[in-house]
């Protein structure tokens, strides 16, 4: 650990230029590098920059601040938002360059407003195939389609792609969805739309189910190295984790057997050992479902969280192993090099390794490496 640093994640930012174009070479697609949620937690801007270094063509987040914040940035590249606002002006967006997911008639109608006279506005019409969550129903199919299209000749706007969300339940589920979206699709086409873009797939179905992917796929996880399926891991998909959460062990304490451990004594002692104190606790995004299961690694060897997880610490019981204040404490990283993984704590917390990465909060300092 550098000196002076309690808790810090590096961030291999030539990790996620590998990953994405090792996901290129699998998907045969377009990609679109998810980077919402501040790049899963790895920094929306980094991540940005290495995705479209390893040749991710779009960008993805879900709102249109996280686009502005980009644009900000001198990040120049097409970049798709996709969650707004109700009642949401699309103005600035639209002046910036921003294409926007559109899921209802009313967003179209406000997206057109924002065209200048010499801008279209880009647009991706999203559709309703069965995930329940916004985009057009099908009963709108028409409407919407033929809306979009007569501004479209009008030079309001441009539509760029058709869109939708799979569920991932099962395979027969997504070829459903998938199905419905072909039917929107060619309702699309006798209203006259020919956008060049189609996509549905995310990381699970881009590797999984290859008819979805349809030349173009939109991927986050697998950008960060991780792996969407239980019995794949991202060694097996060839993807290497980017991001390592460490800390400095803060304090070093022999006690006796016997001796209760963090809030609720819920663990105690049963032999004279040691105690090593981690800064780090669910203030900054270690799952307190993790509690006695949690796993970290001190001086090559790794041990489990002992007792409750704290807001700002948790306690490991390191029996005899030799420990001292300012060791490093591993809590996840690049499961190959033999340490704990955020899938390893995901299972701790009864969770997925999606939330454990975009949980770590901002006291974690952020350090870019490429290794």
């Amino acid at each position: 650990m550098p000196d002076g640093v309690m808790r810090e994640a590096t961030i291999d930012v030539g990790a996620i230029t590998a990953n994405v174009r090792q996901l290129r070479r699998l998907t045969q697609a377009e990609i679109i590098a998810v980077v919402k949620a501040d790049g899963y937690g790895h920094g929306a801007v980094r991540s940005a920059v290495a995705a479209l270094a390893g040749g991710a063509n779009r960008l993805g987040v879900a709102d249109i601040a996280e686009a502005l914040a980009l644009r900000r940035a001198g990040i120049s590249e097409p970049i798709l938002a996709w969650l707004h606002a109700p009642g949401a002006s699309f103005a600035e967006a639209a002046g910036a360059g921003i294409e926007l997911g559109i899921s209802t008639f009313d967003q179209l109608i406000a997206a057109a407003a924002g065209a200048s006279h010499d801008r279209p506005v880009g647009v991706h019409l999203k559709l309703e195939t069965g995930l329940s969550r916004n985009g057009i129903a099908p009963e709108d199919y028409r409407i919407v389609f033929s809306e979009a299209a007569r501004l479209e000749r009008i030079g309001k706007l441009r539509v760029i792609g058709l869109f939708s969300h799979l569920s991932n339940a099962s395979a027969d589920d997504d070829r459903a969805a998938l199905r419905l979206f072909h039917e929107g699709a060619g309702v699309a086409a006798s209203a006259g739309l020919a956008p060049p873009l189609r996509h549905i797939a995310a990381t699970h179905a881009a590797l999984a189910l290859p008819e979805s992917r349809l030349g173009c796929v939109r991927i986050g996880l697998g950008i960060y190295g991780l792996s969407p399926f239980a019995d794949r891991t991202s060694a097996d998909l060839g993807l290497r984790p980017a991001m390592t959460v460490r800390a400095a062990v803060a304090a070093v304490r022999r006690v006796g057997a016997g001796q209760g451990v963090s809030y609720g004594y819920d663990y105690r002692t049963d032999r004279e050992t040691t105690l090593a104190l981690v800064p780090l606790g669910y203030a900054d995004g270690m799952p307190r479902q993790a509690s006695g299961a949690g796993p970290v690694m001190i001086g090559g060897r790794t041990f489990r969280a002992a007792g409750r997880i704290a807001m700002d610490q948790f306690i490991v019981d390191v029996g005899d192993h030799p420990v001292a204040i300012g060791d490093e404490a591993i809590v996840f990283g690049d499961p190959t090099l033999g340490v704990p993984s955020a899938e390893a704590w995901a299972d701790a917390a009864g969770t997925i390794n999606w939330e454990i990465v975009t949980r770590i909060g901002p006291r974690v300092t952020r350090r870019q490496v490429s290794a």
